[in-house]
């Protein structure tokens, strides 16, 4: 019990850095923050923009999403992936839940456990992560 009450303290710490992080994102639409957690240890943070070295305008001039912005937690997998760290059993924090193709990402990356506050509107992400057996936490934030 005396775990649970820590875990959820971290949780909802992890959670609002996250939220914090999204705030630097230059997205109009939507923005979204990304933590990776192993061991105690922040590993890899992410927001959604658009690739290293595009303009970061991440909505046309109808205001659509660009096809090449990256998600935040497809961000911060690829971070790990550039780095001598492994995914493989961390926590991910982010503030809105995947879509499909990166719930793919998390899986492959071997992220276990994933805490999210916000709902995407697809909920397809979410079936195929508890079907793979990750461990889904939605935890409501307070604006």
């Amino acid at each position: 019990m005396q775990t649970d009450k820590k875990q959820l303290r971290y949780d909802k710490a992890y959670l609002k850095m996250a939220t914090e992080w999204a705030k630097l994102s230059r997205c109009n639409r939507k923005q979204v923050g990304a933590l990776i957690v192993k061991d105690k240890m922040i590993i890899s943070d992410g927001y959604n923009g658009t690739p290293s070295g595009f303009d970061n305008c991440c909505e046309d001039a109808e205001g659509l999403t660009k096809w090449e912005v990256l998600h935040a937690e497809a961000n911060a997998i690829l971070k790990v992936a550039a780095s001598s760290q492994s995914c493989k059993g961390a926590t991910l924090y982010i503030t809105l839940s995947p879509c499909r193709e990166c719930s793919k990402l998390i899986y492959q990356a071997g992220i276990k456990r994933m805490v999210y506050s916000k709902g995407y509107r697809d909920a397809s992400g979410l079936e195929f992560l508890e079907k793979a057996g990750v461990e889904l936490v939605n935890l409501k934030m307070e604006d």
